[in-house]
């Protein structure tokens, strides 16, 4: 029997209300998720999960990670973390960035134990991280070391002179912008940044002394830019002993923390990425050379994102 208008009108504003109804309810369930998800995210890491040990992955090229350093402060204030274990596994990276997760660390080791446990490396900037904790654990075959600082910058002026570039520049002094790619590098410009490194190195060096109880002979001997494998890093006092995670859990029950308590990793925030900030700036140099952003991933793994490091670094290859 055919429909009658008023019947069609009423068909429709039903349709309509179902739909809105529907939308409201994936809504509704979509928020519900979200929340379970946050409370159980909030339960592992506020302190109702119970008192357990943190552990944070530190790995890949060092840079200034604010989401790592708060997440380290969380670590911090919470009530429910009773030791802390640093799983590094790094060639290191800006001196900067090694330099404030290093404060950040030592300012958690001023309230609970806190112990490094090295993977396959623990270079440069990574082992300035790991010196902050109060014990050092490495494999027999990590690789640990490196202590020092550099600068490396190109000299394309070879190249500029067989395609015919010529740079003309107008500054305020001789050591402006210097050294620069496109100017061969002057003995003022090598003295001025040799000054910039050797303070970073001192300090670095210094850092060395405290935290390993060791003299300022005995480090420059190893500050070389020299690499050890774990068990020549023991013999070395640059780390504390040999082993893995159990051995890091071992030490931090010396220090009246259970070792039956279960071992949390504290992760990376940001559930959209979970990445450190040098994956997002690897895929944001792959978007700017006109490639898809699974690109940054595979500039990531390949290690390219040092290539875009700036600045004094710490890092065993560069």
């Amino acid at each position: 029997m055919p429909l009658r208008a008023d019947d069609l009108i009423d068909r429709r504003r039903l349709r309509r209300k179902l739909t809105f109804w529907r939308a409201a309810a994936m809504a509704i369930a979509a928020i519900g998720l979200i929340a379970f998800a946050t409370w159980v995210y909030d339960d592992e890491f506020t302190g109702t999960a119970g008192t357990h040990i943190a552990k944070v992955k530190i790995e890949g090229t060092i840079t200034e990670d604010e989401e790592l350093l708060e997440r380290l402060e969380k670590i911090r204030q919470s009530p429910s973390v009773a030791g802390v274990i640093l799983q590094i596994d790094s060639p290191g990276g800006t001196t900067a960035g090694g330099e404030a997760i290093y404060e950040e660390v030592r300012k958690i080791a001023a309230e609970k134990p806190v112990v490094a446990s090295v993977g396959t490396l623990a270079a440069s900037a990574g082992y300035m991280i790991a010196s902050a904790a109060d014990h050092i654990v490495a494999r027999k075959s990590s690789i640990v070391g490196s202590i020092g600082v550099l600068i490396q910058f190109p000299d394309v002026t070879g190249l500029m002179d067989k395609i015919g570039v010529k740079l003309e520049e107008v500054k305020s002094s001789p050591l402006k912008a210097e050294p620069s790619p496109f100017n061969p590098t002057t003995e003022d410009e090598r003295t001025m940044v040799r000054k910039l490194i050797m303070d970073s190195y001192d300090w670095f060096v210094g850092i060395v002394m405290e935290r390993r109880q060791m003299t300022k002979p005995e480090v420059l001997a190893l500050a070389d830019g020299s690499i050890f494998t774990g068990r020549q890093a023991l013999e070395n006092k640059l780390i504390d002993a040999v082993g893995g995670e159990d051995v890091a859990v071992d030490w931090l029950a010396t220090k009246g923390v259970d070792a039956k308590l279960k071992v949390i990793e504290w992760k990376n925030t940001d559930s959209t990425t979970g990445l450190l900030f040098s994956k997002a700036l690897t895929r944001t140099v792959a978007r700017a050379l006109g490639l898809p952003d699974y690109s940054g991933e595979v500039l990531h793994e390949i290690g390219a994102d040092r290539l875009f490091l700036d600045g004094l670094v710490s890092v065993w290859h560069p």
